[in-house]
């Protein structure tokens, strides 16, 4: 994480600031992820236990997921205001992804944050960790879900912060 102490003039007087850098920020933004879930999203299509959920892929997947990635972490809100939440439930249901499956997709995901080369740091790889962990846990769970009350109650895109803030 990364936290800059500013002074700021603020009305004739020097006042002390903190900003704290957001997840998205410290990714290196909308075109560091759209690079890192390229390549993650070549990964699972190129994944045997992976690819029957995704079949041959979908060229605007990678647009949506980069989206849903970066408001997540702090960045525009572009995948709310597009293609919205439900879209996202809807997308899930019925595929009946197993342990196996979530779990893999958990691997792929962080393998693809080395291979982009995303920061390293342990607070900016245990926000990825834990928000592949979370996400993937509400997808399983929507995957199998039969009824409205069978679905995650999870109705908006989570905001992931710094684990130590």
């Amino acid at each position: 994480m990364r936290v800059h102490a500013v002074f700021v003039e603020a009305g004739g007087r020097v006042c002390n600031a903190v900003i704290v850098e957001t997840i998205y920020e410290h990714a290196g933004g909308h075109e560091a992820l759209r690079h890192f879930i390229d390549i993650f999203y070549s990964s699972v299509l190129a994944d045997p236990l992976l690819q029957p959920l995704f079949g041959e892929g979908r060229p605007e997947h990678v647009d949506h997921l980069t989206a849903f990635e970066a408001e997540s972490f702090g960045g525009p809100d572009d995948f709310t205001r597009q293609l919205g939440f439900a879209h996202l439930i809807d997308v899930h249901r019925g595929l009946k992804i197993s342990e196996q499956q979530r779990q893999r997709f958990v691997d792929l995901y962080l393998a693809a944050a080395d291979t982009a080369g995303l920061p390293d740091d342990p607070g900016f790889r245990e926000a990825l960790r834990s928000h592949v962990e979370f996400g993937s846990l509400v997808a399983k769970q929507n995957s199998h879900a039969e009824t409205e009350d069978e679905l995650h109650p999870l109705r908006e895109v989570p905001k992931w912060t710094w684990s130590d803030r």
